[in-house]
């Protein structure tokens, strides 16, 4: 019986592969090999897609985070408001950055809680808290009117976290096009994946684009000239060539795993126990991953591993729990009450857009009968 995998970036590759293969040739017969033609394309394209007006490409989701908030303008001893049910990348990039996070509960959708930030703000420190990082976890967006209306009131930075959320929309605006600035990793398994890492800052701020595109090269206005301390974070035009190639086919791969979603929500919804997604009001939700809540959760896991069934955990331990990170005391009178209760039980079904419709079916008749 062969295993139905949780996802599979191999898959997207194989769907596209004329595409994809003559972009990479086109790229090795251009003679750029970091940066050039095909990157400059990539970020008109993304722009385009986003609906803002700069994009600016760089090595990895991460260091698209840490490049936002330097353009951002953080300085070493702010703080910047995040979640702790996240990526650790999320929290990583805030302290490479030279900031200090405050982690903050999630809500009911896996996202930052509104009302716990405005707790966060009215607590002691709360001063130095200087922008903050809504996470669109899962495919899913925050609550963005709240968290801007929040920002807006103390004088915060917002710094959306895209990494898991291409073309997810509030109202008619996607995200990335609703903060200040906004970072995308676009990692294999991402929605919109290269066949390495990548990532890409969205603003549309031309001047902060402009100033990105030196800190992304150590700085460099006039070459090898550095007018600010920057890094190396530059995306390869091959990894552009091949994004270029899929984000043309990006809302139709969003449609498919919408349509898995419904299946899944209309196939498990009455299960016992099982809890599906739900979706933000006014949102569109593009599944990154399709998260369930079981209170066996690792029982659940075996049972489907047994039956071929891929599963996975994003993720198994909150930022604040994990050895590294631990001391980064969470701001608010409710801790991380909701973190803590909702993450031992979430558990991500398979969710990419090559699955075919028996796969779907497998994968709904499994887990009935794994819960049942």
């Amino acid at each position: 019986m062969q295993t139905i995998p949780q996802t599979d970036p191999k898959a997207g590759y194989l769907a596209h592969k004329a595409e994809i293969d003559a972009g990479i040739a086109r790229a090795l017969d251009g003679g750029w090999y970091i940066g050039g033609a095909e990157v400059q394309a990539f970020e008109r394209e993304f722009a385009a897609w986003a609906g803002t007006a700069e994009a600016v490409a760089c090595g990895s989701g991460t260091d698209a985070l840490v490049l936002a908030l330097k353009g951002l303008g953080l300085r070493p001893g702010d703080r910047v408001a995040t979640v702790s049910h996240t990526a650790v990348a999320t929290v990583a990039a805030i302290e490479i950055a030279g900031a200090e996070p405050v982690l903050i509960d999630i809500d009911e959708f896996y996202c930052l809680d509104p009302a716990a930030l405005e707790a966060a703000l009215k607590a002691p420190g709360a001063t130095r808290i200087r922008a903050v990082i809504p996470v669109h976890l899962y495919g899913q967006p925050a609550a963005m009117d709240r968290i801007l209306a929040l920002a807006r009131a103390h004088g915060l930075k917002v710094l959306e976290d895209c990494a898991q959320a291409h073309g997810a929309t509030i109202g008619a605006k996607k995200i990335g096009a609703i903060g200040d600035i906004a970072a995308f990793s676009l990692y294999p398994t991402k929605n919109l994946g290269a066949l390495g890492d990548a990532g890409v800052i969205a603003t549309d701020d031309r001047g902060m684009a402009e100033r990105l595109r030196a800190l992304r090269e150590y700085g460099w206005r006039e070459r090898y000239i550095s007018a600010e301390a920057g890094m190396n974070s530059r995306l390869d035009p091959l990894q552009a060539a091949i994004l270029r190639v899929k984000l043309k086919h990006l809302d139709a791969d969003n449609a498919r795993r919408q349509a898995i979603a419904r299946a899944y929500d209309e196939g498990l919804g009455n299960l016992p126990r099982l809890i599906t997604p739900a979706v933000r009001p006014t949102a569109t939700h593009v599944y990154h991953q399709y998260v369930v809540r079981h209170p066996d959760r690792e029982g659940l896991r075996e049972r489907l591993k047994a039956a071929g069934i891929g599963t996975n955990v994003h993720y198994p331990a909150p930022v604040h729990l994990q050895p590294a990170y631990q001391g980064r005391t969470p701001i608010g009178p409710t801790g991380m009450a909701v973190t803590e209760r909702l993450l031992p039980q979430v558990l991500s079904l398979p969710m990419y857009p090559q699955m075919t419709d028996a796969d779907v079916l497998r994968v709904i008749a499994e887990v009935r009968r794994a819960v049942g």
